[in-house]
């Protein structure tokens, strides 16, 4: 099932297959890590702050709106 990160749960994994944003948000996302094929761990989401992700051995704080334009596939 494939679902914006935002609404994975502390736990849970998801491999990143799709960013909806423009080209300057990508290439942010990517230096990050999160590209398609990643695989994400969502470690904290605190309802008003950000939700905290383990990508590739890295620990990222992603806010609200990004990680909702950012979408998994559950693992």
């Amino acid at each position: 099932m494939i679902v914006p990160l935002l609404s994975l749960a502390p736990g849970e994994r998801g491999v990143v297959v799709d960013l909806r944003g423009g080209p300057n948000f990508r290439s942010r996302l990517y230096a990050m890590g999160l590209a398609p094929g990643a695989i994400v761990r969502v470690l904290e989401n605190y309802p008003r702050g950000p939700l905290i992700v383990e990508a590739g051995g890295t620990r990222l704080a992603l806010g609200k709106g990004m990680a909702a334009r950012v979408f998994v596939r559950k693992l």
